[in-house]
Formats: structure tokens, sequence, C-alpha cells
């Protein structure tokens, strides 16, 4: 039978805590050759501005793999359609046998945030407690949920070129996070200035943060632009002052060089180099690379998604539903 999992199925089904441990515990089997990450190039046709982006994720330990496909569809905005879709399938490790479908927002929300929290707590500097987020919307949200729960904030600095969003996320937050202060911020300098902890979660274009206005011991996450190289959201400074100080974190190398539009650009200004995008977030969990070892470390964890990612959120998803009898079971086969 194959579980199908709507995305009310899947709303508030796990908490952020679990998630986070879940992810972490993927990148360490990877780190141990326990879990497998291929690469796999989106589907394009010429003079078309849409994509399409497979991902899959093999997880030994949770006993599946996990297949992704997002749509990334600027265009649909103009249809009143969100211009990222996804959907998720599960399969059994062992025989192959599908065992989910999910609706792809909501493990694609978690496993977003929850990969910046694992990142935050293997490269930020101990004891970090102001978090700016550059960015107002679900992302934004899921972000604030998860790294006030990981250090027990009271506020969070927020930038949005849209006043409306910022109330909405304050509104969201209020629900989610009782408490939590949403401090609206002038610009994206200003909440670089006086953050330790800064996620960009946003789809520019262009970059919204400068590498001149980081200080030492800055971590920042790059994760909100689009798998796309015309994105981006830091300047090649950003990732220079990251090289510099030895730092530079990815997901997944072939990801980042292939779909990071922020390394793309740095790459193509020559402030960065293809080796220098070799440090995968598995081998700092793993043990295998030691993360931050001072202060004054700058770092920067720039985000692009991986199916792992995918694979433990939706191991753990399925797990929970099945627990609740949620769900509708269907013999694809019949």
């Amino acid at each position: 039978m194959t579980t199908i999992l709507t995305r009310s199925d899947l709303t508030g089904l796990v908490t952020p805590r679990e998630v986070a441990s879940a992810v972490e515990a993927a990148f360490a089997d990877l780190a141990e050759g326990r879990a497998a990450q291929p690469h796999a190039e989106p589907a394009r046709l010429p003079g078309h501005d849409a994509q399409f982006v497979p991902m899959v994720g093999l997880l030994g330990s949770g006993g599946l793999v996990a297949g992704k496909l997002l749509s990334d569809i600027p265009g649909n905005r103009e249809r009143g359609l969100p211009s990222q879709q996804s959907v998720l399938v599960l399969a059994d490790a062992d025989d192959g046998a599908p065992l989910a479908i999910l609706d792809g927002a909501v493990p694609t929300r978690l496993r977003t945030a929850a990969a910046t929290r694992v990142a935050t707590r293997h490269l930020a500097r101990p004891g970090w407690d102001t978090l700016g987020v550059i960015g107002a919307g679900p992302l934004a949200a899921a972000h604030a949920v998860a790294l006030a729960d990981e250090r027990g904030l009271e506020r969070v600095l927020v930038w949005s070129r849209s006043s409306a969003t910022v109330e909405r996320l304050r509104a969201t937050l209020a629900e989610e996070v009782p408490g939590l202060e949403v401090v609206a911020a002038a610009s994206p300098r200003a909440v670089v200035e006086a953050s330790e902890v800064v996620c960009t979660v946003t789809p520019s274009r262009e970059p919204l943060v400068e590498g001149a206005w980081l200080r030492p011991g800055q971590h920042l996450n790059a994760v909100g632009s689009p798998p796309r190289t015309d994105h981006r959201e830091v300047d090649a400074a950003v990732l220079a002052a990251a090289r510099d100080s030895g730092l530079l974190v990815v997901d997944s190398t072939p990801a980042a060089l292939h779909e990071s539009g922020d390394i793309a650009h740095a790459l193509a200004e020559g402030a960065i180099t293809a080796e220098d995008c070799s440090l995968e977030l598995a081998a700092v969990v793993g043990g295998r690379h030691p993360g931050r070892t001072c202060d004054r470390q700058i770092t920067v964890f720039n985000s692009v998604g991986i199916g792992l990612e995918d694979a433990a959120v939706g191991r753990l998803l399925l797990d929970a539903a099945r627990a609740r009898g949620l769900g509708a079971e269907i013999t694809l086969s019949a």
C-alpha cells in the first residue's frame, strides 16, 4: 500500500527539533557512506523560463529512497499560482515498493530550515543570541521558528521590501513561537550589523548583503534563492570573506556549482574558485572537518537544497502520519 499525504495532513505533524535531528543524522550518514546524494541537472527547454528540478536522496539507515520533482515556474505569479510547486515520492530502499506520495511544500520548508539550523549549530559562534532574517515569507517563518527553538531566542530582526509581509510574519510567529518579538529593520545592512547569525531567504536577483558589512565571528546562511544561476542574495565579497576565514560550506558541491547564483557570480567575478566550494556540510557534521575553530571566523553556509534532506524529513513525516492514522492508502498497482 502507498500512503497519500496532503499538505493539511503534514502541517504541524512533527516539531522543528525532530526535523533538525533527522536532517543532522542524514548528513552524518552521508559522511559515513550510509547514504547517497546524486546530483541531477534541472530539465529546461530553450526559450522557456520554466525548469523542473529532480532531487534524489538514498537514506540507508532510514530504509528508503526519496525523489522530489520541484517545478520552478516564475510565470506562475502572473497566473496567481506559486512559482514553486513540488511532489515528494518515497520508496522502500530494499524492494523499491512505493511507500508514500507527499505534497512537497511542507517537507521542503521544514527540511530547508532544518539544514540551516544544523549548519548554524556547527558553524556559528558558541553562545550566539542575535538573529537577523532578510525576507519575511513562509521560509523566513520556518527559519525563525527553527532557530528560535535552537537558541531560546526572544527576538528576531527582520527586513522585507514589504511592511505587509513583515506583519504577516509577526502574526504567524505569534502563534508558533509565543513571546518571540519580531523587530522590523530599516535595511538589509541594519539586519547584518545587528545580528550574529543572519539568514537570507528571498528570491532576489541582486545581492542584498555585501561582504563589506560582515564582521569577525558572524555566521550567514544564504538560503532563499531558487536553483537558478541568475539569482543571488549575497555579493562575491561575502563568499570570499568566508573562504578567507576557511569556512565556506555548501550542502552539495555539484548542486552549488550548477545551481547557486551566489556561487556562479562569485566564480565569474574571480572572487572564489570551484575548489573553494568543496567543503560540504556532511564533512563538518560527520567530524571529517573541524568546522569553526575560533570566534573570529566569518562562516557562510550556501544552501541549495538536496534530496537527502527530503529523504530524512520524508521518513519522519511518513512514520508520524502512519502512527496517527493520517493519509489515504491506495494500491498503485491495482
